[in-house]
């Protein structure tokens, strides 16, 4: 795997830390984009220069995460949020009641959707702002 491959995964996947590692490596010119990802040395990263980084979001990652909120014993409301306080905030908004619970899935989770299957990470390209309500799960 190459540099380039792990770089575009980090931001696909969120992970924060290593996206901004690894483009302050890339800026110094420690690395670059072509190299085998044994070449990375992460100790030759000034970790006060990416902790500013990744304080001042300088990648302007903006995680959205997916909750299951349950309406009923049979019937559970998916919805992308920032975090679970928003997700039941917004739960509230459209549903004028609290949920029964709440918890967070993980994005690469599958469901089926029509004849096919998709990942929430998939889902979650399909919508322009958040909190949005991601669909209605019910029990049979």
């Amino acid at each position: 795997m190459i540099v380039e491959e792990l770089y575009q995964d980090s931001l696909i996947f969120e992970d924060t830390s290593l996206a901004h590692y690894l483009y302050h490596l890339l800026a110094e010119r420690k690395i670059s984009l072509e190299d085998n990802i044994s070449k990375i040395d992460f100790d030759q990263a000034d970790h006060q220069k990416v902790a500013e980084l990744i304080q001042n979001n300088v990648l302007a990652f903006h995680k959205i995460r997916i909750y299951s909120l349950k309406r009923s014993q049979k019937e559970f409301i998916f919805i992308f949020a920032s975090s679970e306080q928003e997700a039941i905030q917004f739960y509230r908004k459209n549903f004028h009641q609290a949920p029964l619970n709440c918890h967070e899935y993980p994005l690469d989770f599958q469901l089926a959707r029509g004849k096919g299957a998709i990942l929430f990470r998939d889902m979650r390209k399909e919508f322009v702002s958040f909190p949005a309500i991601a669909g209605c799960f019910k029990k049979p």
